[in-house]
């Protein structure tokens, strides 16, 4: 990650780290999951609310970039700034959770891949999945550490490099897109009605969330931006790109398989989805891509999540002992704790029949907070503007933007359902100790009244989990 006294990013580069930061495992499931949940038109219409509400999302990232230029650490500064330092805690927490969930399902797809080819690979999480994955995460691990040499310019080559295949596997499909499957699988379920449609909706939410995490990339990198308005030029630009990509992989994919069938493949789906097509070459294609995206979105995320609790050091949300980094200028005790976590699960994912699909509903749903207080400080600063380098209040436009994406964020919030938000807790709670450390080195006091009321609900869900567990009630 850049250090002090290195180049500024560019444009191109702040835009390449926001699409290399979303175009990452996500896209190559698409279909799979899709298919599962819905047809055309249910696809159609998630994706719509997806994209008017994540492009309300970025429009807040945009507004906050101009408006608050003194908040230069990202995500977490904007739930700091707003509602307190123990929100502020669990915003930097629940995104750096995300980051890692995001790099296990990363290690899990990319085994299940060489399943496809070598069946001792299985799913992604036998034995043999997992050693392998865990020596590939000390390799890059110890690379990292030694110091990356302008590694947001070489995530914007990699970014580049993994596009190509997805719009080569866009013109292929297209070719053979057939108007009578498409109608087919159009309402996605025999009777479709309007509550089995909202059902249909209902499911790919957390989807949708999945693959767009990442559209924060530029801002977490701030401070590095060349000139200000380029993070939210950034932002904006770099996700209605992927949105564009993620429709096109989704609605074409119908018109070559039947749902039913679409719903079967194993992950990387687009590779089933192009052997379809192509014969089994298609599938080695679609394979040799992901490995490439794969390979950059790990980059760009493992930077981000140590990015992210090196920042909250430095602004007293996080331990001192994060905030040091080492003789290369990389931030090392965060990114062990943060590797070290991703082995955890990686070991965890082993017993585990659905691994790849709980981490990426772990994932989404531990991202949700984050931006729901990113929108919410955005409907605050416009409403408000009585900082001082808040020069007004907002503008209707930005005011609207920002309700929207309130809205929306909420709405996520009720569509993850309450299985894994309550799992959530199970990383808030302990992952509190952190900001006790935090308060003890400061001399302060642990909580307020507001936040102890909030540590109280959380412990409340946590406990409720590790009962369920207990019963068997709940399965994870």
């Amino acid at each position: 990650m850049p250090a002090a006294g290195e180049a500024k990013l560019s444009l191109v580069t702040l835009t390449g780290m926001v699409v290399g930061s979303m175009v990452g495992a996500g896209i190559f499931s698409l279909p799979q999951a899709f298919g599962k949940a819905t047809g055309p038109l249910g696809a159609i219409i998630a994706w719509t609310i997806a994209g008017i509400g994540m492009l309300m999302v970025a429009f807040v990232f945009q507004s906050l970039a101009q408006r608050r230029p003194d908040l230069d650490a990202g995500i977490f500064m904007y739930a700091k700034e707003g509602f307190g330092n123990y929100l502020g805690f669990l915003s930097a927490l629940g995104y750096w959770a995300a980051a890692l969930l995001g790099n296990v399902t990363y290690f899990i797809l990319v085994k299940s891949t060489l399943g496809l080819f070598f069946p001792a690979f299985g799913d992604g999480n036998t034995l043999i999945a997992v050693a392998t994955s865990s020596v590939l995460l000390w390799v890059f691990h110890s690379l990292i550490l030694r110091g990356i040499q302008q590694a947001a310019a070489l995530n914007t080559v990699v970014t580049v490099a993994k596009i190509l295949p997805i719009l080569v596997f866009l013109l292929l499909v297209m070719m053979a897109f057939d108007w009578q499957i498409f109608k087919e699988n159009f309402w996605g379920a025999d009777n479709a009605g309007m509550e089995s449609l909202s059902a249909q909706i209902r499911n790919t939410m957390l989807v949708t969330v999945f693959v767009f995490v990442g559209i924060e990339g530029a801002s977490v990198y701030s401070r590095y931006a060349q000139k200000r308005r380029d993070v939210g030029t950034a932002t904006v630009t770099g996700f209605l790109f992927v949105l564009a990509l993620m429709l096109a992989v989704t609605l074409l994919s119908y018109g070559v398989m039947p749902k039913e069938d679409l719903a079967e493949l194993r992950n990387p789906s687009m590779a089933g989805v192009l052997a379809a097509v192509t014969g089994p070459w298609g599938a080695i294609f679609v394979s040799i891509g992901l490995v490439i995206s794969v390979a950059g979105a790990y980059i760009a995320w493992v930077m981000l999540a140590a990015e992210i609790l090196y920042a909250a050091a430095r602004h007293q949300t996080m331990p001192r002992f994060l905030g040091r980094e080492n003789v290369a200028g990389v931030p090392a005790n965060a990114l062990w704790l943060t590797n070290t976590i991703v082995q955890v699960f990686l070991i965890i994912s082993m017993f585990s029949d659905y691994a790849f699909m709980i981490a990426v509903a772990m994932t989404s749903s531990m991202i949700l907070i984050p931006y729901l207080l990113v929108a919410a400080f955005g409907v605050k600063t416009n409403l408000r503007g009585d900082n001082a380098l808040t020069l007004s209040k907002g503008s209707g436009a930005e005011t609207v933007q920002s309700l929207v994406a309130l809205l929306y964020t909420a709405g996520l919030v009720y569509a993850a359902g309450l299985k894994f938000l309550l799992l959530t807790t199970l990383i808030y709670i302990p992952g509190t100790v952190l900001f006790l450390m935090a308060r003890n080195e400061q001399k302060l006091i642990i909580f307020n009244h507001v936040e102890w009321f909030v540590f109280s609900v959380l412990a409340a869900g946590f406990f409720a989990v590790i009962f369920a567990v207990a019963r068997g009630t709940l399965i994870i």
